[in-house]
């Protein structure tokens, strides 16, 4: 019975690491073992980093509201508030685009979210 080497099929492993921990600084990304702890702690920060990104995103769209509602002499709050009694269904990542690209129309949602508040 013939004995089987594993070297090809290590040097293709080693490689793989080592292409995809390319850039990184030092020997993490020449040495294969640190290659590899970096890379696993690489795809851990980039599955943590697709979740925060929704967080950041709405976080700009309610800080981009918020400051279009308060030219319009209302607070975010209240905004959000007048429009949830005025049965107006819209998503913040709508509404932060419609007070960045049509400040009228934003003016408008503004003014029915007064009345719903002072009502």
């Amino acid at each position: 019975m013939t004995r089987i080497k594993r070297g090809v099929i290590k040097r293709k492993k080693h490689s793989a690491v080592l292409k995809a921990t390319k850039g990184y600084s030092g020997a993490r990304s020449r040495n294969y073992r640190l290659a590899k702890q970096e890379l696993l702690k690489s795809l851990s920060y980039a599955y943590i980093d697709r979740k925060n990104k929704k967080r950041t995103f709405r976080s700009l769209w309610i800080i981009r509201i918020n400051a279009a509602a308060r030219s319009n002499g209302i607070s975010y709050n209240e905004l959000i508030n007048g429009l949830k009694l005025a049965k107006v269904d819209i998503n913040r990542k709508m509404l932060s685009e419609i007070a960045l690209n049509d400040p009228a129309a934003f003016a408008e949602l503004a003014e029915l979210a007064k009345k719903q508040v002072s009502a």
